[in-house]
């Protein structure tokens, strides 16, 4: 069967990578506790990522904004900085909400949603969400919100995914081939999908540093698209809709 990106009525999307630039949003809000900072934006991000990947397996229910409190020291020890006091951790960890949207973001969603159902399926918390909701997104409509709090596991687990597909499917009645997994990271999203059943979108976001393979290197996906905005141009373009 072909499957055109329209036929779908779902789109799951990942949050942080996809549609907030949490690359920027975790070094900047890292390096404002240093004065003078000698290490490299790529420094961090890989540091983080490794570590991020440690700490959601040994603590799969911690919420995210206390993982990465706990984190934040691991981090500056693994750079070979002075550990931080535990309230600078803590803003660290509450820094979520502040982490900026791509600025694409917003405007393609809205024209998005003029389409499908969106949906999110991220590896935060409610609170940290709810702040990234507000602060961040205005005017987007999200059919249902999926948390790792919620489900009791951070992706890549492939738990996190059968959790979607059965809660649109019980709420909507709709069917694993009509949601469109939608996500910027290989390890997060894109593997765990393909095990789990699902087409995804790529969402490259070119330049990113975290999750942007899996461990065997191998790119997965359906669909292709440096930015979301692009994503969007293709619907309307297959749909019909140039307003």
């Amino acid at each position: 069967m072909v499957f055109q990106i329209t036929s779908y009525k779902v789109l799951s999307f990942d949050v942080y990578g996809t549609l907030i630039d949490w690359e920027s949003g975790i070094s900047n809000a890292f390096s404002n506790d240093y004065q003078d900072l000698q290490v490299s934006k790529s420094d961090i991000l890989s540091a983080f990522h490794a570590l991020e990947k440690d700490y959601q397996s040994l603590y799969p229910l911690l919420p995210y904004s206390r993982l990465l409190t706990k984190i934040h020291p691991a981090l500056a020890s693994k750079l070979k900085l002075e550990v931080p006091a535990e309230h600078t951790s803590i803003v660290f960890g509450n820094s979520v909400g502040e982490w900026p949207a791509f600025p694409d973001t917003v405007s393609a969603l809205r024209r998005l949603q003029r389409h499908f159902k969106l949906v999110i399926l991220s590896n935060t918390d409610h609170a940290s969400f709810s702040a990234t909701n507000a602060k961040q997104l205005p005017g987007v409509e999200f059919g249902a919100v999926f948390t790792a709090q919620e489900i009791g596991s951070y992706k890549p687990n492939k738990r996190n995914f059968e959790y979607l597909l059965e809660h649109v499917h019980r709420e909507w009645g709709i069917k694993k081939d009509e949601v469109l997994q939608t996500a910027q990271s290989q390890f997060h999203d894109h593997y765990p999908a393909k095990e789990a059943g699902l087409r995804s979108a790529w969402i490259v976001r070119p330049g990113a540093v975290m999750g942007e393979h899996g461990n065997k290197g191998e790119e997965i996906w359906d669909w292709k698209f440096d930015t979301l905005e692009a994503m969007a141009d293709a619907v309307e373009e297959l749909s019909g809709d140039l307003s």
